[in-house]
């Protein structure tokens, strides 16, 4: 049974209760699809069903255009049944808000890519990791380049970690213009167009059915139109407070959720597990309560900071420290999740350990928090500059 907990931004009750339901069917099938590799293709047809892919879509398009609480839970429950959905859940969203809130994209493409949004299966998310330059949020020059031509824009270029690319409709992929000053920026690619392919090389610890794979652009031609935004590289120097706040939000509900996840199954294992010798469920026992209520203490203070903070940008009031102040919520409350699915490990041992359990998936899972953009040192790089009286890009 899945666990919904409850917060102050609640649109409406009939939304979190097809998400509950879904995150609870979702949960039926997790571990095969992590066991296999296997992307849940099904899970993106009831999302679709429930019309759960267009939240962060403005109205005028046919969105719901939910506020950063409401897609937090949303993203957080998902996560509570299966994490690898909820991650490529995250990502749609995140895109489709940077959109809306930059207005920088063609705007006849900007609509039909939401009404797509709104009436099927569409999904997109960024290209943008390399395996020379690594993440682009550490600097550099992306080695893809977009050579302009009389037919359009002509693509080459290597991406990897692309979450998401079994089923992704549209790639938006982070380039360079082959220009005597070189311009960077997004360039959209449309998943059937000639020269570009999917290399299956996703095979990791955690997230395990995310179908992050390689993406390859060989010559791959696309209208000019689709040169989405691109401006000189100083020119992206000062990223939007609020895009930095969505993406650390949400990967913290989506962590939070599989945390919580992990807290239900323990409680359960710990009510119905009896030993001979004790004659009673070890739920009983002090020191089993104990560790409990610690892993209450961690879950609770994450719920208060993304919640908290999450409330504080749908109400408006916050600061132009905001993105950083989400990336330290991040921070935070991951190592929270983090440390309360160890702690159940701790306590239970051998049996937390057992792919019979979902215990050590969720712990796989739980430490992928750690490689999202913004790592950790890049989170204390920049409060230390703060703190500190130092110049800092947050």
């Amino acid at each position: 049974m899945v666990k919904v907990d409850t917060y102050p931004v609640t649109p409406t009750t009939d939304l979190f209760q097809r998400v509950a339901a879904l995150a609870a069917d979702f949960a039926t099938r997790a571990a095969v699809h992590d066991r296999d590799r296997s992307f849940p293709f099904e899970n993106f047809a009831a999302l679709q069903q429930a019309q759960l892919l267009n939240l962060t879509v403005p109205k005028e398009f046919g969105g719901q255009d939910l506020g950063y609480a409401a897609v937090s839970r949303v993203i957080e429950t998902i996560a509570s049944g299966d994490g690898a959905t909820a991650l490529v859940l995250t990502m749609h969203y995140l895109q489709h808000v940077n959109a809306a809130r930059t207005r920088r994209w063609n705007p006849v493409i900007y609509e039909r890519l939401c009404r797509e949004s709104v009436e099927g299966i569409a999904l997109l998310n960024a290209a943008r990791v390399e395996p020379e330059l690594g993440t682009p949020a550490r600097g550099g020059l992306p080695a893809t380049t977009a050579q302009q031509t009389a037919k359009g824009w002509l693509l080459n270029g290597h991406k990897q970690y692309t979450t998401g690319s079994p089923i992704l409709r549209y790639f938006i992929v982070w380039a360079r213009t082959t220009e005597a000053e070189p311009r960077v920026g997004n360039f959209l690619v449309v998943r059937d167009v000639p020269g570009l392919r999917i290399d299956e090389t996703w095979d990791h610890l955690g997230m395990r059915a995310t179908g992050s794979h390689d993406l390859i652009l060989e010559d791959v031609l696309i209208p000019s139109e689709y040169a989405l935004d691109i401006r000189p590289l100083k020119a992206w120097s000062s990223p939007d407070p609020l895009q930095l706040a969505g993406v650390s939000l949400w990967l913290s509900a989506l962590y939070q959720g599989v945390a919580k996840a992990a807290r239900d199954w323990l409680v359960s294992y710990l009510n119905e597990r009896s030993p001979t010798n004790l004659g009673a469920s070890l739920a009983t026992l002090p020191r089993f309560q104990s560790a409990i209520g610690e892993i209450e203490a961690l879950l609770y203070a994450s719920d208060r900071l993304i919640y908290g903070l999450a409330n504080d940008i749908d109400r408006a009031e916050y600061d132009s420290n905001v993105g950083l102040q989400a990336q330290t919520v991040k921070y935070l409350t991951t190592s929270n999740a983090i440390r309360a699915v160890e702690k159940g490990l701790e306590l239970i041992g051998n049996p937390g350990l057992s792919r019979h359990n979902p215990l050590e998936r969720y712990y796989r899972d739980v430490l992928c928090s750690r490689i999202h953009t913004p790592q950790n040192d890049a989170i204390w790089l920049s409060l230390g500059k703060r703190a500190l009286g130092v110049n800092s890009l947050t």
